[in-house]
């Protein structure tokens, strides 16, 4: 049974930072590509960031230039370093692990870490 556990969300003040983590458990295609959603009150979920198993990544727009995502393949691990976070980046994070076919399809998923930031 797979199994993905986030970590590292909480409070911060506009401009902070936050490291989430994801460590995944459990016999897990090691090909996978891993990423972030997430999901503000009110708004639906919308992919943050992906990377591939060989460290291709992805961001949407509104994060770029701000937030890192890196794997640790010997640990199946995968974090989103997030720098200059801004009211819009209050959501509850989620943590997720699929193939690439035609465009990011996840499979597994965490069970979500909230991040606010708030002044």
């Amino acid at each position: 049974q797979v199994q993905l556990v986030e970590s590292g969300g909480g409070l911060v003040q506009p401009g902070g930072s936050l490291r989430l983590s994801c460590a995944a458990s459990g016999i897990i295609n090691r090909i996978y590509a891993m990423g972030w959603y997430r999901q503000a009150p009110g708004k639906q979920r919308e992919l943050v960031a992906t990377i591939t198993s060989g460290g291709i990544t992805n961001y949407r727009d509104s994060v770029k230039g701000r937030f890192t995502i890196s794997r640790d393949n010997a640990k199946n691990t995968v974090y989103l370093q997030m720098n200059s976070l801004n009211f819009e980046d209050t959501a509850v994070y989620y943590c997720n692990a699929g193939p690439i076919i035609a465009v990011y399809t996840p499979v597994y998923w965490g069970q979500g870490t909230q991040v606010t930031v708030s002044a």
